[in-house]
């Protein structure tokens, strides 16, 4: 039926009108109806976004706090390799700083994370070469180095002696028996250099190569300590 005009109350007749009065009304309510209907709907609709933009704010935010307990786990480990390095490596690694340098971008991106780099690199710092076996050079070098050690030891043996001959008193009985540590001492620190000789050209130092440079330097501070002694009383 058509919308009610102004001009059809002058030539349509009181039924018809109100017939159409009450469609009017009846049509009215239908609108209301379906306005409150989209309005409920557009509301719920509106709700449930807030709802999800707040679900996604706090999801958001539990990421954030996860990235930066992330961050402050790889931090740490990554200074203490850095420690770690700069011990083993020594005063080379200390060019690049004391303190553990500013993160960088990989130049080859992967889909790696920063705990896999950080195993890679722990992997790297942990790795000792195998040592290098002992050539002829190095085991004659280990043997002047205790025949060393027991000259040094008879020297200090000797001076020892001769100062608390000089000296009387406490000195005097006191300095045969700190000659003697003297002269055991020197073949052991013989061993010590020996070491560090051994740390330094990449070699390991076994039972041998000990026994090589602690037998060399007692041999040598006892028979020169014999001969100085018959030297001596001669």
């Amino acid at each position: 039926m058509s919308e009610l005009q102004p001009s059809d109350f002058e030539r349509a007749d009181y039924r018809t009108v109100l017939r159409r009065l009450t469609t009017l009304d009846q049509r009215a309510a239908a609108l209301r109806e379906e306005a409150e209907r989209w309005h409920a709907e557009r509301a719920t609709a509106a709700s449930d976004s807030v709802k999800e933009a707040e679900d996604e704010v706090r999801v958001a935010r539990h990421a954030v706090r996860e990235a930066q307990r992330d961050l402050e786990t790889v931090d740490a480990r990554a200074a203490g390799l850095w420690s770690e390095f700069v011990h083993r490596v020594g005063p080379a690694a200390e060019r690049f700083g004391r303190t553990l340098p500013p993160a960088s971008i990989p130049r080859q991106r992967s889909e790696r994370g920063a705990q896999d780099y950080l195993d890679e690199v722990e992997t790297r710092v942990k790795y000792t070469p195998p040592a290098r076996p002992l050539t002829f050079g190095t085991t004659v070098l280990f043997g002047i180095l205790g025949f060393a050690g027991g000259v040094l030891g008879v020297i200090g043996n000797t001076a020892l002696r001769q100062t608390g001959e000089a000296a009387g008193g406490d000195w005097h009985q006191a300095a045969p028996v700190v000659a003697l540590l003297v002269l055991l001492a020197c073949p052991v620190l013989a061993v010590v250099t020996a070491k560090l000789v051994a740390d330094r050209r990449g070699v390991g130092l076994d039972t041998a190569a000990v026994a090589t440079v602690l037998t060399t330097g007692l041999v040598t501070a006892g028979l020169l300590f014999t001969a100085v002694q018959f030297a001596q009383s001669a």
